[in-house]
């Protein structure tokens, strides 16, 4: 981790305390399947159970009652937005989604459990592995695609993975004020599923959340903003923090 120069602290943008909520999953109603936060805050310790499927010090939640059915195989939605009140966000409209300045990677991970309705509950601890991530490529950051895409993050579950009961994870990580230490900002949220059609040919490897990400790691402890314009250091690949993303 480079460190962070008082010229590049000069010219850094003033902080945009602009959050996000990821509040329907495929194209349901609000809430649907969702252990979901009223407010809309980060959460910024690393270390915190609440990385997991979100927790204090948001406030609010609403424990889901239905398990969402999908199949192995099948494309999968996360719709973020502002706000429970941001509806139906344009497209090109800063703030709707999230606040441009906010830049980071996205990411979707899946932990099997016994009990999809134990959420969040059965989210911290081992068992979570990645299915999708997107970070800095051609010049844009996954935050801005995610902002011209009206707030729709996709991924799609293995279809090599066994059947059963899934907590799915989704998780932006804002990366506006995170040359600071320990002040990058993560926010998730979990949705229950039910898998079915999977082959179960494959068991991924799994991480610990918390535990899959460190304060003091590159992609984690990262100034955004030293090459202007939100781009990564010159001449560095920007580390998407967390395991590779697990393939069939």
């Amino acid at each position: 981790m480079k460190l962070v120069s008082s010229l590049s602290l000069a010219l850094t943008p003033a902080i945009v305390s602009s959050h996000a909520i990821m509040q329907a999953f495929n194209g349901l109603a609000q809430g649907r399947g969702i252990y979901m936060p009223t407010y809309d805050g980060p959460i910024q310790d690393v270390n915190s159970q609440a990385m997991a499927c979100n927790g204090q010090p948001n406030y609010g939640f609403k424990t889901p009652n239905e398990i969402i059915s999908v199949q192995a195989g099948q494309e999968i939605t996360g719709a973020w937005l502002h706000t429970l009140t941001s509806t139906g966000p344009d497209s090109t409209a800063d703030n709707k989604v999230i606040d441009s300045s906010h830049k980071g990677p996205v990411m979707v991970y899946m932990k099997k459990v016994d009990n999809a309705l134990n959420n969040p509950g059965a989210g911290p601890g081992n068992g979570w592995f990645k299915i999708a991530h997107a970070g800095y490529q051609n010049s844009r950051w996954a935050v801005d695609d995610l902002i011209s895409a009206g707030g729709i993050q996709k991924a799609r579950i293995p279809q090599c993975i066994a059947n059963g009961d899934y907590l799915i994870r989704f998780e932006l990580l804002a990366l506006h004020s995170a040359h600071q230490r320990g002040q990058a900002q993560f926010y998730m949220e979990c949705v229950s599923v039910r898998v079915s059609g999977g082959s179960g040919t494959k068991t991924p490897l799994t991480v610990s959340i918390p535990g899959a990400y460190s304060a003091d790691e590159a992609g984690v402890f990262f100034n955004v903003w030293s090459a202007g314009n939100g781009r990564p250091y010159p001449n560095t690949q920007y580390q998407i923090p967390g395991p590779a993303v697990f393939a069939c």
